[in-house]
């Protein structure tokens, strides 16, 4: 290596290694030594896969079978563990030389960032309940001071004014009635209000089912085409139907790119997506070829806020949470079935 060139990989704050084919590192600067802890002739000596994320390994193999055929790897994240037993997170950008069976590939540390986004998804989580207890509170404080409000005016009006004869304990008489009458009226604007509210967040049209698809491939076009997914659709069973055209679309939009997102390395991605009555029901089944996952570990757990079951990059934990509230907040209920490296099916019946 020239001089400037081993000066660059000596001082680079970036982690820079030189991989061979046989799964061994060949070459290493000190930022990726001292990240991980290890010796360099530890590093040096022992298989690559030795030090990542066990739950990694698997992904990051598949993904290694890539560059092997000569495709370059852009902005993959997995996880490995320091010498001390830290998590961390990088992600890579590898380019293979064929000819030398080697790999050229630069890391860049994204642990805090990692951090960060778990720490914005148990925040949105607590802001969401919040949200909810407080709509809880305004439609109870709002319903149970309307008992009180109504007394008193059932007490004002059985009231025998003719007994009243002082001018001025009537005036006030009147005054305490007519304000009573105004908070009345207040109370149930407020309640009115809130009902609208939430009838709004919720509002049914008919949509189209292929319609809002359509919408939602353009949105995402330029991925669709990079990931050269395949899309197949089946609407004879229904195509129209009554619901939140804003939820359907996030449903279609998070449903579509997990399915590229975790797409198998060397797979192409296909998705269906296909309409269906069973016993009376409206149900829209998506399937796709991907990763999959092993449902016994993340039974009750799958639709949960910042819950991830592959470290690929841009996973935040947050999409299936988000289909699952957009189909029960309008009465409607979601499955799903799973197996590793076969694919997963969500099948949602509406209401």
């Amino acid at each position: 290596m020239p001089y400037s060139l081993e000066t660059f990989f000596e001082v680079s704050r970036d982690l820079l290694c030189i991989a061979g084919y046989d799964g061994y590192l060949k070459k290493i600067n000190p930022a990726l030594i001292h990240l991980l802890e290890y010796s360099k002739e530890e590093l040096l000596s022992r298989k690559i896969s030795d030090f990542i994320y066990e739950e990694d390994r698997l992904r990051t193999a598949s993904n290694r079978k890539n560059l092997k055929k000569n495709l370059p790897l852009l902005n993959f994240e997995n996880r490995y563990i320091s010498k001390s037993g830290n998590i961390i997170w990088l992600d890579w950008t590898a380019i293979p030389l064929p000819d030398e069976n080697l790999i050229y590939a630069i890391a860049k540390n994204i642990t805090y960032k990692k951090k960060l986004e778990s720490e914005r998804a148990v925040h949105l989580l607590a802001l969401d309940k919040k949200n909810k207890n407080l709509k809880n509170l305004n439609f109870k404080t709002s319903h149970d001071l309307r008992s009180p409000v109504n007394n008193l005016l059932t007490l004002c009006n059985i009231l025998d004014l003719n007994k009243i004869t002082d001018p001025e304990t009537l005036q006030v008489f009147n005054l305490i009635k007519n304000s009573t009458e105004g908070l009345r009226d207040s109370l149930n604007s407020y309640v009115d209000s809130l009902t609208e509210t939430e009838e709004l967040e919720s509002s049914r049209e008919l949509i189209s089912l292929s319609a809002i698809l359509h919408v939602v491939q353009s949105s995402i076009s330029a991925l669709i085409f990079d990931s050269r997914a395949k899309i197949t659709t089946d609407f004879s069973a229904f195509d129209a139907f009554f619901f939140n055209r804003d939820f359907m679309e996030s449903i279609y939009l998070n449903l579509i790119t997990n399915a590229i997102k975790y797409a198998k390395p060397d797979v192409l991605p296909k998705i269906n997506i296909a309409s269906k009555i069973v016993a009376g029901e409206q149900i829209l089944v998506f399937s796709d070829n991907g990763l999959g996952f092993d449902m016994k570990e993340v039974a009750g757990k799958i639709f949960n806020l910042n819950q991830r079951f592959h470290s690929t990059k841009d996973s935040k934990g947050v999409g299936l949470y988000l289909v699952h509230s957009h189909i029960t907040e309008m009465g409607g209920k979601i499955a799903v079935t799973s197996a590793v490296n076969e694919g997963t099916t969500f099948t949602i019946t509406f209401k």
